[in-house]
């Protein structure tokens, strides 16, 4: 921005007003802090054992880092105000996704993914909620849920069929929530009836992220009513598949930009070939791939938080009233020292947990203690950025209220606080 003038637009008339210079508008991407910066390599004990600060990474999880930061910033940060207020996902960042690897990073590089590592897609993840969480949860979805269900329990057919188009084309969507099942997703009653070699689909369901711009779902249904939740199985359905029907995307709060829609299910046949694993094994597919998935919220969670509050540091370092910068003001230091200690906190519980995923290790705990902590802390952190910056931060001419919007669905979606609180107590309780 040229100058220190903000030109604001009130009632027909043009209003200057004096503001710090390091204001930027939605089209700049936010400051960033030395002190949430990484560095690359690993350091060895006397006994040959790795050791290394959680924030050290290797080289090729610093290079995609590096690309996905650089893709962001020039290619997203201009779009973002505009996708928020269509509520419509820009097709030129989809493609960039796909263009630049991003959609199929742990897929195999004989299916035309990129080959990485799971806490790659966490950084990933991490780096594009600094920018915009909308497109943030478009590659959470495809990589910690889509990709690895059809990676652990396809078949040989089914990886070949759909992990190339995945990784290079087409955006999956997951199928769990109904009306009657949120929090308590078991009571699902969407009804799977084998006829033959097929089976017919009839059901609803509802919050269904990625719905309008999805080619596949992975849709969960009951083929057993009276077996309960072990009749659920887990289906892969095409998005042109007959009697599928999406519905009109929800008016929502926040990630505006990535759809939320209600699908229909009628006499939806679907082959036997595209069960994926085994009958009646849905609900261990469903509880295993939400308890790695929460590790990628946490991280949106986490990358959400720090960009709102990368953006609002430099203004309170420049902005002035009584004399001096409101930074200097004491009160408002332990404030940003309290804010600041817990990012780290939440960074520190998101890497672990998905350092234990990736080293085979017990990890649901800790992944649910990261999303816990991390949406809690996105929520409290993006409410004092906009208090802190004023006025300002309350008007959508900056990102800062963008921050605070996107930061609530943290605690409601893939197993609210008080979910991931239970899980932790259970878990607590059967260690002792």
């Amino acid at each position: 921005m040229e100058g220190a003038t903000v030109r604001l637009l009130r009632g027909g008339a043009l209003l200057r007003r004096n503001f710090p210079i390091c204001l930027s508008s939605w089209k700049n991407p936010p400051h960033v802090l030395k002190s949430s910066q990484s560095e690359a390599g690993l350091k060895t004990t006397n006994k040959g054992l790795p050791y290394a600060p959680l924030q050290t990474f290797t080289d090729e999880e610093m290079m995609i880092k590096s690309t996905v930061k650089k893709f962001a910033e020039e290619q997203i940060a201009p779009l973002v105000s505009k996708m928020d207020e269509n509520s419509k996902m820009e097709k030129s960042v989809i493609r960039g996704l796909f263009q630049q690897g991003l959609m199929g990073i742990e897929i195999d590089t004989k299916y035309g993914g990129t080959g990485a590592s799971f806490f790659s897609s966490i950084l990933v993840i991490e780096e594009l909620a600094k920018v915009d969480a909308s497109v943030a949860l478009v590659c959470d979805i495809q990589n910690t849920v889509i990709n690895r269900l059809i990676g652990k329990y396809g078949t040989e057919e089914q990886k070949a069929i759909y992990l190339p188009k995945l990784a290079t084309e087409q955006m999956g969507s997951f199928c769990l929530s109904e009306t009657g099942a949120g929090s308590d997703s078991f009571a699902l009653k969407t009804k799977a009836d084998k006829k033959g070699n097929y089976y017919v689909i009839n059901g609803s369901k509802m919050w269904i992220s990625n719905a309008k711009d999805a080619g596949l779902f992975v849709v969960m249904a009951n083929v057993d009513l009276t077996l309960g939740y072990k009749g659920i199985t887990c289906f892969l359905v095409d998005r042109d598949t007959e009697g599928l029907h999406i519905g009109k995307p929800e008016n929502k709060m926040g990630i505006r930009a990535s759809s939320t829609c209600p699908l229909t299910f009628e006499n939806v046949k679907v082959p036997e070939a595209n069960i994926l694993g085994q009958i009646g094994h849905g609900y261990k597919y469903a509880i295993g791939g939400l308890n790695e998935s929460r590790i990628g919220i946490a991280a949106q969670m986490l990358g959400l938080a720090q960009g709102c509050f990368d953006y609002t540091i430099p203004y309170i370092k420049e902005r002035e009233q009584f004399g001096k910068r409101i930074f200097d003001f004491q009160g408002l230091q332990h404030q940003v020292a309290h804010m600041a200690t817990q990012l780290e906190a939440a960074r520190l519980l998101t890497y672990n947990a998905a350092r234990l995923l990736e080293a085979g290790r017990p990890f649901i705990k800790e992944s649910s203690m990261a999303k816990y902590y991390a949406s809690e802390i996105a929520g409290l952190t993006t409410g004092k950025c906009i208090e802190w910056m004023g006025g300002i931060g309350y008007t959508k001419n900056y990102p800062v209220e963008k921050y605070f919007r996107d930061a609530k669905i943290g605690t409601i979606y893939e197993g609210t606080s008080n979910i991931q609180l239970n899980t932790i107590a259970k878990r607590i309780d059967s260690e002792y």
